[in-house]
């Protein structure tokens, strides 16, 4: 494309009584439709201008006046200095009033004169290469330097006079990374995830994952996404890449093993090994009975169904009620009951992900030696964050779930 516009340095020398130095500046593309208007709200907008209700004045090298017809009217009328005819700020053209290598003066206030030295340079430039769009206005792709405030003002109240405010004690939670809260966020409803997936019901599962904090309950949330990108793909697309990703990125118990499954999914591609039925939440559920009740359990390979140790003893539910799973061993998945030290990763795993140090810490040093569990949990109430906890733990028994399945060629359909 052709190099038809303006390319003008512009920078503030002072104003207010005060001369800046070094001058703050503002490299500006100008196009050949572009009136001194625009390019004066376009200054006024790159040096943070918000008040606009006061008059603006161009002046060029030879004395030309670019103003409002209403004050070119009244300096036109004065009675000293020469006589003047200034232009029309509103439908003079930049491109066709000044040339390559011009300089000119742009005023904004004429009560604190605010004074800019305006440079055009030597060489025209193309917008599509500067900024990749042709804006509709002058717009800068290239700056420095500090803007001071139209009126001085270094607080909102500041009245010239007062002492600075002191500064806080604690960085805002914005530059902590730390905003929001996550008691202001809405909190996720695994139960209304499970019930919409479970009735294949895309829109209220969507309704149910939107603007919530997923990143404790990706598992849970994961496994809804088949079903709605069947349903709704359009719109669940977007979510379930950004599932996949938050898997990738998290590395938890079964992740991998989701995060695959998913992108498949999304792919429109058979899913790997072999696809049961299989129920994660009963499944959850018998490898964390007590262990003097069932020691683990079995899973048919054919209808995906969970069976605790206890329904394949006869001398516990009879003869006729027992799963013989003798009879077909290549049937039968065995599993054991999650042991201890899954508890403690948990722990560590929970513990690491707070944002602050303080609290991090805390739950670090409650999660060590005996005792553990018991401080843990009462750590984990009394700083409020038992909904987060329930989740994320929920979300990490059903990771190894699926990682037990994985493991075994086995894929949940």
């Amino acid at each position: 494309m052709a190099r038809t516009w303006l390319s003008v340095t512009v920078e503030l020398l002072g104003g207010r009584g005060d001369d800046l130095w070094p001058w703050p500046g503002r490299v500006f593309a100008v196009g050949p439709s572009h009136t001194f208007t625009h390019l004066a709200d376009a200054i006024n907008d790159a040096f943070a201008r918000w008040d606009r209700s006061h008059l603006s004045m161009f002046t060029l090298s030879d004395g030309q006046l670019i103003t409002d017809s209403e004050t070119g009217a009244d300096m036109a009328g004065m009675a000293d200095g020469p006589i003047i005819s200034p232009l029309d700020i509103a439908s003079t053209k930049v491109a066709r009033t000044v040339q390559p290598g011009a300089e000119f003066q742009f005023t904004f206030d004429l009560g604190d004169n605010w004074t800019h030295r305006c440079v055009v340079g030597t060489n025209k430039v193309d917008p599509m290469e500067l900024l990749g769009i042709r804006p509709k206005t002058p717009l800068p792709y290239w700056g420095w330097g500090r803007i001071p405030d139209q009126y001085g003002r270094r607080w909102s109240d500041d009245d010239g006079e007062s002492k600075i405010p002191s500064r806080p004690s604690r960085p805002h939670p914005m530059q902590l990374n730390a905003w929001p809260a996550p008691d202001e966020v809405p909190v996720l409803d695994p139960s209304e995830v499970r019930a919409a997936t479970a009735a294949g019901d895309a829109v209220r599962f969507l309704s149910a994952v939107r603007g919530r904090d997923v990143d404790d309950a990706l598992q849970q949330v994961g496994a809804g996404i088949p079903m709605a990108l069947e349903h709704r793909r359009s719109d669940i697309e977007a979510v379930a890449l950004s599932i996949i990703n938050r898997l990738a990125w998290r590395v938890g118990p079964g992740d991998a093993a989701l995060a695959d499954d998913l992108l498949a999914h999304l792919r429109n591609e058979p899913l790997t090994g072999n696809v049961v039925p299989v129920d994660l939440d009963m499944l959850s559920s018998v490898r964390e009975c007590d262990p003097a009740m069932c020691t683990g359990g079995y899973i048919d390979f054919r209808s995906g169904e969970v069976f605790d140790d206890t329904l394949t003893d006869p001398a516990m539910v009879g003869a006729d009620a027992a799963v013989d799973v003798e009879a077909e061993p290549e049937r039968w998945l065995r599993f054991e009951n999650i042991g201890a030290r899954d508890g403690w990763n948990d722990m560590a795993a929970f513990a690491g992900r707070q944002r602050y140090t303080a609290l991090r810490e805390r739950l670090e040093r409650a999660s060590e030696g005996k005792g553990a569990f018991r401080r843990f949990r009462d750590l984990v109430d009394a700083e409020g964050l038992t909904t987060q906890w329930t989740l994320f733990s929920t979300d990490r028994t059903f990771g190894r779930a699926r990682e037990l399945l994985a493991d075994n060629g086995i894929r949940v359909g």
